[in-house]
């Protein structure tokens, strides 16, 4: 198991993060091999250009988001951040090139992978559920207050409109202006 980053305190207490920085999905500087999801295995044919790794915010052409290859809730779409870091927020979008779009969601984290999965909770003390897309492309962002200190994140779609399409960005938790 992997001891947990010393992050300054105020991190782990804080309602709400000061500074918000992309991850790096739009710019590409996470790697295909950091996004995955439910099913992955059998992603052949015409579903090969709709794997995880196309839900990057923004994205154009053929292939420009993340499709689920099955259309219920028991599907997920998972990113492994590398290192436990400071998540405070959420993009979305729908597909560029047809009107489909996630309208709700649910995240999961964990900041190891032998560790079971967390809800994300709302003030209450149940799952929080995040209102995403009504449309193909605006983007819609959700943040984190709390934020979440993570490794992996996972986002569970609860509604969607024709399919579950998704395009994302996360959003980092930064104690100053970058």
């Amino acid at each position: 198991m992997h001891a947990m980053p010393a992050f300054p305190k105020y991190f782990l207490l804080l309602a709400e993060c000061p500074y918000h920085k992309p991850l790096g999905f739009e710019a590409g500087s996470v790697s295909p091999d950091q996004i995955t999801c439910s099913n992955q295995d059998q992603y052949s044919g015409w579903f090969s250009s709709w794997l995880p790794n196309k839900a990057r915010l923004n994205s154009q052409g053929f292939g420009c988001a993340w499709l689920s290859k099955f259309q219920d809730s028991s599907q997920w779409l998972q990113i492994d951040l590398r290192d436990v870091m400071v998540v405070s927020g959420i993009l979305t979008q729908g597909r560029c090139d047809a009107d489909e779009w996630v309208t709700k969601y649910s995240v999961q984290y964990r900041t190891d992978e032998k560790l079971n999965w967390i809800f994300y909770k709302d003030q209450t003390g149940n799952n929080r559920v995040f209102y995403g897309n009504s449309d193909r492309s605006s983007s819609v962002q959700n943040l984190l207050r709390p934020p979440i200190v993570a490794r992996y994140i996972r986002i569970l779609p609860l509604g969607w409109h024709t399919r579950i399409a998704l395009r994302l960005e996360l959003l980092l938790c930064m104690n100053k202006c970058a």
